[in-house]
């Protein structure tokens, strides 16, 4: 797909032209009549109305009026809104609620208008409204609202087609046609795949109506819609597109989650099982033994103790089965015990305390020596990414289906690393034998820039990157890495705040720090525990803080 500068006056409809050319191309047999008809139509159009019905899809909301709609390249609005009213893509004389009536309308046009209803018409544009509702006054069309009112507002019919398109282009609805802008402007830089004559994310049409359904159910569940509406409508739509199933399952996980919070046990109960996000089995647990179902809850942890899906759940389980037994008047069970972990005590100034605990601790190591770096999750994840780069953007058919993905369609996916098995053996050899280091060095200076799930740039410098490599051990890398091919979803985040290299020594150590009263999170835990067990240095440095370092 060929960029447009944005100092082109039409640069956002050629792009628009470009994603119905993809679309027609890669998804004509998805298409519905209506949708057929409208890429067809398009083309037809004059130009300043093709151009003036692309800024509105572009827009926020779909009313505008004429006076907002002036742009240079398109000239008269109302000349370039006329065939657009005639095909009914857009129209003027809608009926509109109040709310939308006041969505368009400046305070002043409001308050001459009503200005025989209004007590107060000099109050403020809410308390307006408010004065107005009181009345509760009917949707009726902006004559019959205000029968002197001139200029027409204008409502777009298009914006439920035009999702579609997007969703179809996209994949999904958090992105929108600023991507286009954003890389024009050269903001966001994406790697170029080669995409397969199949390469799609939806497959059938009922995979758009379910991606349509499940983004509406998030909306629902985030504008505060009863439990229960939600689950039935999410219970009504289904695929075999692994992707959109782990959408369901993610979006069933906020519902579960939701119940919690309302402390709806019975209908957690019902949402989690549907559910196949990572943390759902260990929620559901949770349910029972807060619900005080100690039986239920003992007998599920055994089952999921029997077949535990990975780390996480071996260590949710490692506290909740010990609980659980004692509840039931079981023996009590001894917990496995955990490998040494150096713990750094330190009280620094109180002023110090305005930078943030890590940066306060930052400042005290360098002090003694070495070069320390808050780095948290982005140096291992970044070394990862430039090491495996060919791997994570192989061209396998299915994982890339648009020219503006950061990431492979199926990166949290559990073939996602059996589906590049090869490609990851090669990559993870070159740190036997050395090869690593010119590799990450390449790929540092080709792809500078381009997105990633695992590359941050804004992290990375020359000087950081040299001494990792200097005094990283390969093996230490290797088993980190093979860590987070194990599950990217769950292992990408966790790791030790800071890093400390002794260039001369080519030494090196991780500190996770913790202010006073804050505890290691779980998936801290499974990092140190995963370091200590495989002979990475890393410690836990406690702070608190005092008038005076001692």
């Amino acid at each position: 797909m060929i960029a447009h500068s944005v100092d082109e006056p039409f640069y956002y409809l050629s792009n628009f032209q470009q994603v119905l050319h993809w679309i027609e191309q890669r998804y004509a047999d998805l298409l519905e009549g209506s949708e057929q008809a409208f890429i067809e139509q398009f083309s037809c159009l004059p130009r300043a109305s093709q151009a003036l019905l692309v800024r509105m899809v572009m827009r926020k909301g779909e009313l505008f009026r004429p006076s907002k709609l002036v742009y240079a390249e398109i000239g008269p609005p109302l000349q370039a809104l006329q065939p657009l009213l005639e095909k009914g893509w857009a129209t003027d004389d809608s009926v509109l609620s109040l709310e939308q009536l006041f969505q368009v309308l400046r305070k002043d046009e409001i308050a001459n208008g009503f200005a025989v209803q209004l007590a107060r018409p000099r109050a403020a544009k809410a308390e307006l409204y408010a004065q107005l509702q009181a009345l509760e006054p009917s949707p009726r069309p902006l004559r019959d609202w205000l029968p002197g009112f001139t200029e027409p507002i204008i409502t777009l019919q298009l914006q439920a087609l035009c999702d579609r398109l997007r969703l179809l282009f996209f994949g999904n609805l958090y992105q929108d046609w600023s991507e286009f802008v954003l890389a024009d402007l050269g903001l966001l830089r994406y790697e170029q795949v080669a995409f397969s004559d199949d390469s799609r994310a939806l497959r059938k049409r009922s995979d758009i109506d379910m991606a349509l359904a499940l983004h509406r159910c998030a909306e629902l569940l985030e504008q505060g819609t009863p439990v229960h509406q939600v689950l039935a409508q999410i219970q009504a739509v289904s695929s075999d597109n692994p992707w959109l199933l782990r959408r369901r399952s993610r979006v069933l996980f906020q519902l579960g989650q939701h119940c919690e919070r309302l402390g709806d046990w019975d209908l957690a109960l019902q949402v989690y099982p549907h559910s196949q996000h990572p943390q759902a089995r260990i929620r559901r647990i949770r349910v029972l033994e807060r619900s005080e179902q100690w039986p239920q809850a003992h007998a599920l942890a055994l089952e999921v103790a029997g077949q535990p899906a990975g780390p996480l759940e071996v260590q949710a389980l490692a506290r909740m089965l010990p609980r659980l037994q004692r509840k039931l008047g079981g023996p009590p069970q001894s917990r496995r015990s955990k490998p040494a972990i150096g713990l750094i005590e330190l009280q620094l100034p109180l002023e110090q305390a305005v930078l943030g605990v890590e940066q306060a601790v930052q400042l005290h190591l360098q002090a003694q020596g070495g070069q320390v770096y808050y780095v948290e999750n982005t140096l291992f994840n970044s070394l990862f990414g430039l090491l495996c780069w060919e791997a994570v953007f192989a061209p396998l058919p299915g994982a890339f289906f648009h020219p503006f993905q950061s990431a492979p369609q199926d990166l949290h996916d559990p073939e996602f690393q059996v589906r590049r098995a090869s490609l990851f053996a090669d990559c993870l050899a070159q740190l036997d034998d050395g090869r690593y280091r010119q590799t990450i060095r390449s790929h540092y200076a080709s792809k500078q820039g381009l997105q990633s799930p695992f590359v941050y740039w804004q992290v990375l410098s020359d000087t950081l990157l040299e001494q990792a490599l200097a005094c990283l051990p390969a093996q230490h890398l290797k088993q980190c890495f093979i860590r987070l091919l194990d599950d990217i979803q769950t292992n990408r985040a966790g790791m030790p705040d800071l890093i400390q290299f002794w260039p001369e020594q080519q030494g090196y150590r991780m500190i996770e720090v913790k202010g006073p009263g804050d505890r290691l999170q779980d998936n801290q835990l499974r990092w140190i525990d995963f370091c200590a067990e495989h002979g990475l240095p890393v410690e836990v440095c406690q702070v608190r803080w005092g008038l005076e370092s001692p």
